[in-house]
């Protein structure tokens, strides 16, 4: 018989995430409403550092969340997620202040909602910026783009690579090297033989996601969204960068409805590095 543990919730240990607890992981979402998604945690696991406090009462994860280190100049906070039984007694704090700690002098992101900012204000974060998330049925426009787009191959690993370090701002080839089995589909938009975007398409629930989307201007990003949104059946979802004005009101054209709003936070640092004029809409949230 399992017997509960004699100590407060915010004194529990904190302890690494393995693959194993995958599943523990998706149990948490579930809990709380979201996707259960464990194909991205399957990612997040492997790419990234889980930490977790296992509940006292013997039931699973208590909370959990992921951190995605791009060398010591960036980490990615993400995945921050409190059983319904234990929210609101501090485990939260108790799990990013454990978090903090290990990240040292690294700077940290991440992307915030309503319900989460006010803890990571109070924690040192601000914000720098903001994602709208679009959910819906695409419809396809006539005519086609003029940008050309085509199925990644696992020679074009290294040109995405290249192109994706001036615009993330620091090196995430062990993300990129991961997209081909993550992604259901990967395309890439050249000229002139050119790498000038890239994006992917995965599954989440019973949407397909587009992310992460870099590309050298909006109607690259277009091309791209259009190529990979005639690959499937499912609804998409996307969390575009607020500053890509065009291109959200474009999607809500093409029948996607704006949803929720993340703030974008830094902690040590003053603003994302990289090009964001480029970076028009993430991995995952959860991978920054």
């Amino acid at each position: 018989m399992h017997r509960p543990s004699p100590l407060p919730l915010v004194d529990l240990p904190v302890r690494r995430l393995s693959r194993v607890d995958l599943v523990s992981c998706a149990d948490l979402c579930e809990d709380r409403g979201w996707p259960r998604d464990e194909h991205r945690w399957g990612l997040l696991l492997s790419a990234g550092t889980g930490y977790g406090i296992d509940s006292p009462d013997g039931k699973g994860l208590a909370a959990a969340c992921v951190m995605t280190s791009y060398g010591p100049r960036l980490a990615a906070v993400g995945m921050l997620l409190v059983a319904e039984r234990h929210a609101r007694r501090g485990i939260a704090r108790r799990l990013m202040r454990h978090v903090l700690e290990e990240a040292g002098s690294t700077p940290l992101a991440l992307y915030a909602t309503p319900q989460g900012r006010r803890l990571y204000e109070e924690l040192g974060f601000v914000q720098v910026g903001r994602t709208e998330r679009l959910s819906g049925r695409f419809r396809a426009e006539a005519p086609a783009s003029a940008v050309s787009t085509r199925p990644a191959t696992a020679d074009d690993l290294q040109s995405m690579v290249r192109l994706d370090l001036p615009v993330f701002g620091v090196d995430r080839t062990h993300i990129i090297a991961r997209l081909p089995a993550f992604s259901d589909r990967l395309r890439v938009a050249e000229e002139n033989g050119e790498l000038i975007g890239y994006a992917g398409l995965w599954p989440s629930g019973t949407s397909h996601a587009v992310g992460p989307l870099i590309a050298r201007d909006t109607a690259t990003a277009k091309a791209l969204v259009t190529a990979l949104a005639s690959t499937t059946d499912r609804p998409l979802r996307i969390d575009v960068d607020a500053r890509h004005e065009e291109l959200l009101g474009w999607l809500v054209e093409r029948g996607l409805e704006p949803g929720s709003r993340t703030a974008v936070m830094t902690y040590g640092v003053a603003d994302l590095p990289g090009d964001a004029s480029r970076r028009f809409a993430p991995l995952t949230i959860a991978t920054g």
